[in-house]
C-alpha cells in the first residue's frame, strides 16, 4: 500500500541489491583481509541489507582482491532472510560459489563488443555460450541466476551504446532463465533521458518489474538516473555502501551510487527500502575508515558531520 505523502507513480517499496562487498572492494589494489571483508558482509545485514553480494568466483588472475571469496562465505554469520549471492563467470566459478554456500549467483555480459573482449576475453555471443552449462546446473542445483548487463549507456572503447543493442543482450540472458536483469552504467555516463531511452527497448521484451538499475556514479548523475528508472517502472537498484567501487577494465570510473545516498532518496520519496540510515551510514564510516579514506557519499559525509 502506498504511504501517506508517497509519490503515487512510483513504488511503495524497493529491492536494494548490495554490491559493495564484491563491486566496491574488488578494484582496492590494497589487500584487504578477509576478516574485514566478512565483517563488513555482517554490518550491512545488521543495517537491514536483505540482498548482498558477497563476493565474486573469478580467476585470481583477474581479480585478486576476491581470491578468498570461499574463506569469505563460509566466515559469514548469516543473518535470517539475507540472500547472499556471487558473481560467476563460468561453470568452475559456479561450482566454487555452490561449494562455498552462495544462495544464489549472478553472470554477466556486456552490449559492447570491445568492452567483452577486454573484461572476460571473448565475444559477447561467446560469453552468452559460456553461460549455457551455468544456466544448466543452476537448474538442477535449484539455484536462480541472475544477469547483468554492462556498459547499457556507453562504453570506455566504443562510445555510446545503442539501446538496441542492449536489449538484444538483455534478451538472451532472459531467455536463459535469469530471473532479474541488472542494466549497469558501467562507466557512469548516463542521463536520465538516455536512461530511460535504453529501459524502454528492454523493456519491450522484458516485464519491466525483472529489470534492476545499477549506475555507476562517474558524472554525479546516479541518484537522477535512479528516479528515471523508477519513473518506468523499475524497482530494483544495485548500489554500494560508501560508494565504493569501479572497474578494472573501465579506467576513470567511479563506483555505484552510494546505498546511503540511495536509502535518503528514496526515505525523502516516501519509498520504503527496509534499510535503516542510520546503522547503514556507521558501516559506511566503519569499512572507509578501514580503507583508510572518507566515504564518497556526500550523505554518509552530511550525516557524520552531525554527529561531531
Amino acid at each position: 500500500m502506498t504511504q501517506v505523502g508517497a509519490n503515487k507513480d512510483l513504488p511503495a517499496r524497493i529491492k536494494i541489491v548490495e554490491v559493495g562487498p564484491r563491486d566496491g572492494l574488488q578494484n582496492e589494489t590494497r589487500e584487504i583481509p578477509t576478516c574485514v571483508k566478512v565483517e563488513l558482509i555482517e554490518k550491512l545485514a545488521e543495517a537491514g541489507c536483505r540482498f548482498i553480494e558477497a563476493s565474486s568466483f573469478v580467476s585470481p588472475g583477474k581479480i585478486p582482491q576476491l581470491a578468498d571469496n570461499a574463506q569469505v562465505f563460509r566466515a559469514i554469520r548469516r543473518a535470517p532472510g539475507v540472500v547472499y549471492s556471487a558473481l560467476t563467470p563460468n561453470l568452475r566459478g559456479f561450482e566454487a560459489a555452490l561449494a562455498a554456500g552462495a544462495d544464489e549467483v549472478a553472470i554477466f555480459a556486456s552490449a559492447s563488443e570491445s568492452f567483452s573482449r577486454k573484461n572476460i576475453d571473448c565475444s559477447i555471443e561467446e560469453s552468452i555460450a559460456r553461460f549455457e552449462p551455468v544456466m544448466a546446473a543452476a537448474q538442477r542445483a535449484g539455484v536462480v541466476v541472475r544477469g547483468y548487463v554492462s556498459c547499457v549507456v556507453g562504453c570506455p572503447y566504443e562510445g555510446a551504446i545503442k539501446p538496441a543493442a542492449v536489449s538484444n543482450v538483455a534478451r538472451k540472458l532472459d531467455e536463459m532463465g535469469c530471473y532479474e536483469i541488472s542494466l549497469g552504467d558501467t562507466i557512469g555516463v548516463g542521463t536520465p533521458r538516455r536512461v530511460q531511452e535504453m529501459i524502454e527497448a528492454v523493456a519491450a521484451n522484458i516485464a519491466v518489474d525483472r529489470l534492476a538499475g545499477h549506475f555507476h556514479d562517474t558524472y554525479g548523475m546516479a541518484a537522477a538516473n535512479v528516479y528515471a528508472a523508477l519513473e518506468m517502472g523499475v524497482g530494483v537498484f544495485d548500489a554500494s555502501v560508501a560508494g565504493l567501487g569501479g572497474c578494472p577494465y573501465a579506467p576513470g570510473a567511479a563506483g555505484n551510487l552510494a546505498t546511503e545516498d540511495l536509502v535518503w532518496l528514496m526515505n525523502g520519496l516516501g519509498v520504503e527500502t527496509g534499510i535503516d540510515l542510520d546503522r547503514l551510514v556507521d558501516c559506511a564510516l566503519w569499512i572507509s575508515g578501514r580503507l583508510e579514506r572518507q566515504p564518497v557519499s556526500r550523505v554518509a559525509r552530511a550525516l557524520a558531520a552531525t554527529r561531531l
